[in-house]
């Protein structure tokens, strides 16, 4: 029983002592804030990253039937919310 306890709290203690000096994580840089002014140049990138395989960047159509195709769009090219976001504003400026 002694030698159980022995070897549990040697092998706490060596665990310990590896956390304690491994050296910290570096943090990712933080990402701009979501609720900044999306600029043109980003929801372009954005297009043709994701749309531009496929499509042209179109006409300008109203901003309501833009924001349908998206939706539309967003599923069979798996865009994320801020893609969404700010393809949106690119191709309703």
């Amino acid at each position: 029983m002694r030698l159980a306890i022995l070897l549990v709290s040697a092998t706490l203690a060596f665990g310990t002592a590896l956390l304690a000096a491994t050296p910290p994580k570096k943090e990712a840089p933080e990402a701009p804030a979501s609720n900044s002014v999306p600029s043109a140049l980003d929801g372009e990138k954005r297009f043709r990253a994701n749309c531009g395989r496929c499509h042209q960047p179109p006409h300008k159509f109203p901003p309501r039937m833009m924001a349908t195709i998206v939706r539309h769009m967003r599923v069979r090219a798996t865009l994320t919310d801020e893609d969404v976001r700010l393809i949106l504003a690119y191709m309703t400026e």
